[in-house]
């Protein structure tokens, strides 16, 4: 993906997603959750552009109470911690994929290819209508 113009559009309600996924990012989650089951995403460490999200099998990662639930990507819920969403709750992540090596815990590692995270910022109008937060492992 060259440009975010390739991300996916956000969807018809009113509220803008927090996190979205290009096509290639969904193909390689389906690939994944075919291979492992349910999964889950939680935001690596960095606070820009370039950082990787770490994708696992749920129940092979335990979420925090206080990690912040930024929306679903591919059917798997999307997670960081509150310090990292101190970095990016004024922007819109959008994960892609790229060649390279995955995370070593990473389920995509091995695979020639990883997750990527790239974002951009919220317009002030965009910033009314963001998608509600949650807290925690989903139920």
């Amino acid at each position: 993906m060259d440009t975010l113009t390739d991300a996916p559009a956000h969807p018809a309600e009113d509220t803008i997603p927090r996190v979205l996924a290009t096509e290639a990012a969904l193909a390689l989650i389906a690939t994944l959750a075919n291979e492992h089951g349910r999964l889950l995403f939680h935001q690596s460490g960095g606070c820009c552009d370039g950082s990787s999200p770490m994708c696992y099998a749920q129940g092979d990662y335990i979420v925090g109470d206080k990690d912040v639930r930024m929306g679903e990507i591919g059917g798997a819920p999307f997670y960081m911690s509150p310090s990292q969403f101190e970095y990016w709750q004024h922007t819109q992540l959008i994960i892609d994929v790229v060649p390279g090596r995955g995370g070593m815990f990473s389920l995509e590692n091995g695979r020639d290819q990883r997750f990527l995270t790239r974002s951009r910022l919220f317009t002030d109008a965009e910033l009314e209508r963001l998608a509600p937060l949650a807290y925690g492992a989903a139920d």
